[in-house]
C-alpha cells in the first residue's frame, strides 16, 4: 500500500502543519534585547542585528530541539500513519510523548531565556537597563507545540476508542 495524501486525516495534517511552523519559526527572533533608557536603546541600534534580536540555533538545544521534535513526528505521523501496523504499534502514543517532550523543552528554553547569556553579560545588560524578552520565534513554536500536543491527545484517543492501541491489540 503506497502514500495517498487522500488518506491522511485532519489530525495527522494538523501535526504536519504545526511542525513545519515550528520549524519556519526557528529563523525568526527567539530573543530580543530592548531598553527604557533612550541612550541604551541607541546603543542596541548600532549593535548587529544578529546580537539584539536572536534566533534559536543561536539560543541553544533547548530553543532548537523541541521545534526539530515537532517537525519529524509531523513527518512520521503523516507519512507512516496509514499503516496499521504503525498505528497498532503505538505511533499515536509516540506522537503524544514527542510533542508533549518537545512543548516541555521549549517551556525550559523560555525559563532560561537569561542564561543565554554569561553572568558578566546578564549583569551588565542588567545594569544598563536592558530586557531580555521573547521574540515572535517563541509564540509561534509554543502555538505550533500546543497544536501538536492537543492534535496527538486527540489521535491517540480516538484509536483508543475504536480498539485500535497496542494493549487492545494484545487482548485479543
Amino acid at each position: 500500500m503506497g502514500f495517498s495524501p487522500k488518506l491522511v486525516s485532519g489530525r495527522e495534517w494538523a501535526g504536519l502543519v504545526a511542525g513545519l511552523v515550528a520549524f519556519a519559526a526557528l529563523f525568526a527572533p527567539w530573543t530580543n534585547l530592548s531598553a527604557t533608557r533612550q541612550d541604551v536603546e541607541e546603543a542596541l541600534r548600532e549593535l548587529p542585528a544578529a546580537e539584539v534580536a536572536r534566533t534559536a540555533w543561536t539560543v541553544g538545544f533547548l530553543a532548537w530541539f523541541g521545534p526539530l521534535l515537532l517537525l519529524f513526528a509531523g513527518i512520521a505521523v503523516t507519512v507512516f500513519g496509514q499503516r496499521r501496523a504503525a498505528r497498532l504499534s503505538g505511533l499515536a502514543q509516540l506522537w503524544l510523548i514527542a510533542s508533549a517532550v518537545a512543548v516541555l523543552l521549549m517551556v525550559l528554553a523560555w525559563l532560561a531565556i537569561d542564561h543565554e547569556f554569561g553572568a558578566d553579560t546578564r549583569a551588565l545588560l542588567a545594569d544598563g537597563g536592558v530586557g531580555i524578552n521573547g521574540g515572535i520565534g517563541r509564540y509561534l513554536a509554543m502555538v505550533a507545540g500546543g497544536c501538536s500536543l492537543v492534535a496527538a491527545v486527540l489521535d491517540a484517543r480516538s484509536l483508543r476508542r475504536r480498539g485500535m492501541t497496542p494493549k487492545a491489540r494484545r487482548i485479543s
